[in-house]
């Protein structure tokens, strides 16, 4: 266990879990030791987690003047620790209290942050009062729940100003999406992880200067992301979305499912929103209530090009065809709804697919843009050129399955072991339509009215070749070129998969 002497000589402990780039991790309670973080979702499979125990909390030592558990002054150690790390710039994330200590030091030390993460955040430092109206309407969404009458009682109390031990521990439900096992052995190990004397000066009279503080966020350069759980009466989403307004370059997001503690509640949701957020080359935007991540390449103001992926697949598929593009495109590739960094939803569909790429192209404003689908991105892309061809350039449809029924169909398939990079639920769902696709599909080949290249992989692909030319000769003026390749045309021939597309006119 790794510890270093802050400020004023304080020895304090840190943990480091995971591997990759350091991510400094700031726990809340207010004043509860770190190991309630974990692994944050499992975040900690890319990146390596510093785990601050705060002073006189889990493995740090008391400091000799408890005047120094106000929050204010462990900004200092927030900055020792880094100074520690021997780190220009630092990648910060804080829980809960740890908000305002994190709020703090941003506005103390805004050179010293490269990227900041709230989650939950409370919110005395940037002088957001928390509303006990929002936090009640936020509690009622639980109302369903066995232990809501009881939980709510105790909340009310509290929301008095009657707090003791025994009403805390009777709405710890509210905190967490879930109230099952993992919850309930998350939420028993709290007391014995909070200092309580240093959580009651935490907050103490003059830890707090709103006026000096927003002015300082206001003009931090450093993105912010601000993370909520749906269901959280603490930060509920609507102050969260206040929160993130007062940074210039912020991002906002609400975690469906979950309350105060989104990696227990949703591991794989949390660690995908923060992991695209601190990778610097992916983006998100929303289409349709989805969060899409996705990457570019090239000069801003080249022709765009946007590139879909095939299923269980990622933007990541395309980093090589994506970097050749690049010398004369701006080239865009993004992460389906379930697959990669982008949200896993739970319900998939071909339409849906078609959706978040029609929502992609709108929310970059990319109107004519030249698009490039494998498999079922191939698709989304022609089920969207059939109902708005306005949308499309040009059009390329990389060995995608055509809108007509398997022979043999697919049977039923089983789960693989291991973790995936996609969302199960999706395979079963788009082979039933493989099997049995919608007839419009194919009935609406013939309203395609943009340049339309199909591109198939031979005789050792598994979509039919026979069909993609019934396909392509239902499309006006398509062109179809045949790379014998089998279904990954584009990874195992990239140059001659090149060559089509310029002889396309990209």
């Amino acid at each position: 266990m790794p510890t270093f002497h802050t400020y004023d000589g304080t020895e304090l402990a840190y943990h480091l879990v995971g591997e990759g780039a350091p991510l400094i991790c700031l726990p809340g309670g207010a004043m509860r030791a770190s190991a309630y973080l974990g692994t944050l979702g499992g975040l900690s499979s890319c990146r390596q987690l510093v785990l601050l125990d705060l002073r006189g909390t889990g493995d740090s030592a008391a400091p000799d003047d408890s005047a120094t558990y106000r929050c204010d002054r462990q900004a200092e150690d927030v900055e020792a620790l880094r100074a520690h790390l021997g780190l220009e710039h630092v990648d910060l994330l804080a829980h809960s209290a740890a908000g305002d200590l994190a709020a703090l030091y941003a506005a103390r030390y805004p050179h010293r942050l490269r990227n900041l993460v709230l989650v939950a955040p409370t919110t005395l430092a940037t002088g957001l009062p928390t509303a006990v109206g929002d936090a009640r309407a936020a509690a009622a969404l639980r109302g369903s729940e066995p232990w809501y009458e009881d939980a709510l009682a105790a909340l009310e109390e509290i929301w008095a100003g009657r707090m003791t031990g025994g009403l805390r521990a009777r709405t710890r439900p509210f905190l967490y999406g879930r109230w099952d096992a993992a919850a309930q052995e998350h939420a028993a190990a709290s007391s014995a992880q909070i200092n309580a004397e240093a959580a009651a000066r935490y907050a103490g009279e003059g830890a707090f200067d709103p006026a000096a503080t927003v002015p300082a966020l206001r003009t931090l350069e450093a993105p912010a992301l601000v993370l909520a759980g749906e269901y959280d009466s603490i930060l509920t989403p609507d102050r969260a979305a206040e929160l993130a307004a007062l940074f210039p370059h912020a991002e906002f997001a609400v975690q469906r499912g979950a309350a105060h503690f989104p990696w227990i509640d949703d591991a794989g949701a949390f660690a995908r929103t923060v992991e695209a957020f601190l990778d610097p080359e992916v983006h998100s935007v929303r289409a349709g209530g989805i969060r899409l991540a996705y990457r570019v390449w090239g000069d801003p103001a080249a022709p765009p090009v946007v590139l879909a992926h095939g299923r269980c697949g990622s933007s990541g598929d395309w980093a090589h065809i994506a970097a050749r593009l690049a010398g004369t495109h701006r080239v865009y590739a993004f992460d389906f709804r379930g697959h990669g960094l982008s949200d896993w939803p739970g319900r998939y569909s071909f339409e849906l697919f078609r959706d978040d790429l029609h929502g992609f192209l709108e929310a970059r404003n990319l109107a004519g843009a030249t698009v490039v689908g494998h498999s079922m991105g191939g698709v989304a892309a022609y089920l969207l050129a059939e109902r708005h061809p306005g949308l499309i350039g040009r059009l390329v449809i990389e060995e995608a399955p055509p809108p007509f029924p398997l022979d043999p169909p697919r049977p039923v398939p089983e789960h693989p072991d291991g973790e995936l990079g996609f969302d199960w639920p999706l395979v079963p769902s788009t082979d039933a339509q493989l099997n049995a696709p919608d007839p419009a599909g194919r009935e609406l080949l013939g309203d395609i009215g943009v340049p339309t290249l199909l591109v198939g992989g031979g005789p050792s692909s598994h979509v039919a070749q026979g069909d993609l030319a019934r396909m392509a000769a239902r499309i006006p003026g398509a062109e179809l070129v045949t790379i014998d390749a089998g279904h990954l045309v584009h990874t195992e021939r990239p140059e001659e998969f090149l060559s089509a597309l310029r002889a396309f006119g990209i």
